[in-house]
């Protein structure tokens, strides 16, 4: 009796865990994408300038600023530097969420931007969406969770000695 409602606690809470995962990169894209914004605005005002000066050849605009003897200039290049290094980082980040719902559940699990990861499951909000891509996680995820449980306490009680062989009447 006892192993049936170990079982049914973790189909629970992974049935609430798994309706999270849908929500959950859905908001990480939308981070993901606040954050891309932003620093295209802040590179704007050098693509501009490389624009202008040097074909539209950001790295061209950099070294020219790292060449610089003075030194504001120079690390004012190492800044730039660092906006475009960032830019092209969330753009791999959005292209990652874009392909299909197994690719972006993977990313944002094993590869995902920790920084973006923290701010994300900082501002999330935790609910029971009714959505069927929400359905579908809580039911996978639960029935996961059931079936470890289930095998683990199998194990167990075969490692105690007390198999899962029939008893005779």
């Amino acid at each position: 009796m006892l192993r049936a409602y170990v079982r049914l606690l973790c189909f629970a809470a992974g049935l609430l865990a798994g309706v999270q995962v849908p929500g959950f990169i859905q908001q990480y894209q939308v981070v993901v994408d606040a954050h891309l914004a932003e620093a295209r605005r802040a590179l704007a005002p050098f693509a501009a300038i490389a624009g202008r000066h040097f074909g539209g050849d950001l790295d061209r605009l950099i070294a020219h600023y790292r060449a610089n003897p003075d030194a504001v200039i120079g690390e004012t290049g190492a800044g730039v530097a660092g906006l475009a290094a960032r830019v092209v980082h969330l753009e791999g980040e959005r292209a990652a969420l874009s392909g299909p719902w197994y690719r972006s559940a993977w990313h944002v699990a094993a590869r995902g931007d920790r920084e973006l990861l923290r701010e994300t499951a900082a501002g999330y909000d935790y609910r029971v969406p009714l959505q069927p891509a929400a359905i579908a996680w809580g039911l996978g995820v639960g029935l996961l969770l059931a079936l470890l449980a289930e095998s683990a306490v199998a194990l167990a009680a075969v490692g105690a000695g007390r198999g899962t062989t029939p008893r005779r009447a």
